[in-house]
């Protein structure tokens, strides 16, 4: 009997929490005011254009994947600005579609050691926080193991994926890192904090270039990859967005890190260091071009997902005192042109973002050779989710 009332009470609360509307009834399809913040009307936008966030990018199906990771941080931290339930049942929409009753995620094998999977990891430590369903601590616990056994270059980083041996990724350091870290000051007493360190001092050794002080794509240990450079390992190019995944990366570890560790001046000392030599790289208008060291390449392009995570980047860190009060300027001044130059409101209010970069690799069938050409001449897209996501946390971050 006591039980029964006490299932009874919880599926009582978790209805209070979540309401029973699914996100399709529940977004606002109307003309959306003209004084709504930039953050609200980029989730709404989302809302009513993919009623549930695997659709994104012209996604199939569901998928455990770090694009919906990423666009669901933003929707974390605005619930955690509002308190609207929208964006709360938004996240858990998606986690118990790619969750099931054992607390398996659909389609995942840890064997792949794909590190992109850490990245949606981040979303159940709240999740788990307000409902205290197993399944959520379970997922969180298969990802931890996963970093666990995840391959590693000679000298102590994490392979990117088990089919790119010996390669570090710079967006690598973003899916995998903040997780890391959160996890093992919640569940470890810090016991990980030395290796979480690691990881970035090899960035720092090996993917930042010497003379400019921007991070290269990737990094081969063994030099042996076609793409490599014969002498340092590097990829040929410094993608605008591979900045702002780094950037990204440590400015969410350093959220958890604690500020008593030892190694934490570390990284807000390599957190400086790229801050000071992006902001160097910006255009004259304040924005990151796509291949950021060579504005003047023919058919280079200033590019938004970079720009944006950029300046979330800056402003976070800045509030966070990870670095000067002044970026924060900086970071407002590059918002003010980033709508200029690419964000459009239609006829209801709901927002276009333009010039993302598609998605681009190295290595693989057919082989790509990362090189500076490569990059500028992928194709751009309008609303994908790089652009969507880093727009919205950028806006919180500033209050627009």
């Amino acid at each position: 009997m006591f039980k029964s009332t006490f299932i009874t009470i919880n599926l009582v609360v978790l209805l209070f929490i979540f309401g029973t509307k699914t996100i399709a009834q529940t977004a606002e399809n109307k003309t959306l005011a003209d004084n709504l913040k930039w953050s609200e009307r980029t989730a709404i936008t989302i809302l009513n254009k993919y009623p549930e966030v695997w659709q994104i990018d012209g996604t199939e199906k569901p998928k455990w994947d770090y694009k919906m990771g990423l666009v669901l941080s933003g929707f974390e931290k605005l619930y955690q600005k509002t308190n609207d339930k929208k964006y709360l049942n938004y996240i858990k929409e998606y986690a118990d579609k790619l969750i099931d009753a054992d607390g398996n995620i659909a389609k995942y094998d840890m064997k792949e050691f794909n590190i992109d999977c850490a990245n949606p990891g981040k979303l159940l430590f709240n999740l788990y926080d307000i409902t205290k369903d197993e399944r959520y601590l379970k997922v969180i616990q298969q990802l931890r193991n996963q970093l666990e056994n995840q391959p590693r270059t000679a000298s102590g980083g994490f392979w990117h994926k088990q089919i790119y041996p010996n390669q570090m990724w710079i967006d690598g350091l973003y899916m995998a890192e903040p997780f890391y870290t959160e996890y093992t000051v919640r569940y470890e007493n810090g016991k990980s904090l030395d290796d979480i360190a690691k990881q970035f001092e090899l960035v720092q050794n090996h993917l930042v270039d010497k003379k400019t002080g921007l991070v290269y794509q990737a990094w081969d240990e063994s030099k042996e990859i076609g793409w490599a450079n014969p002498e340092t390992g590097t990829s040929p190019t410094i993608w605008g967005r591979g900045i702002g995944w780094y950037m990204m990366a440590l400015v969410e570890t350093l959220d958890y890190y604690p500020k008593t560790h030892p190694k934490y001046k570390e990284l807000q000392g390599y957190f400086s260091q790229i801050v000071k030599s992006a902001v160097e790289h910006k255009s004259a208008s304040g924005l990151w071009y796509q291949v950021a060291d060579k504005p003047e390449m023919k058919d280079n392009f200033t590019e938004s997902s970079s720009s944006a995570m950029i300046i979330y980047a800056l402003a976070k860190g800045a509030d966070k005192g990870y670095i000067g009060a002044n970026y924060k300027k900086t970071a407002q001044k590059s918002f003010d042109a980033f709508l200029k130059e690419f964000v459009k409101k239609s006829e209801n209010g709901e927002i276009s973002i333009s010039n993302v970069s598609s998605n681009v690799g190295l290595g693989g069938k057919p082989f790509r050779d990362g090189t500076n050409e490569y990059y500028i001449k992928s194709k751009t897209k309008d609303n994908s989710s790089p652009a969507l996501a880093a727009f919205l946390l950028a806006a919180l971050e500033l209050k627009k």
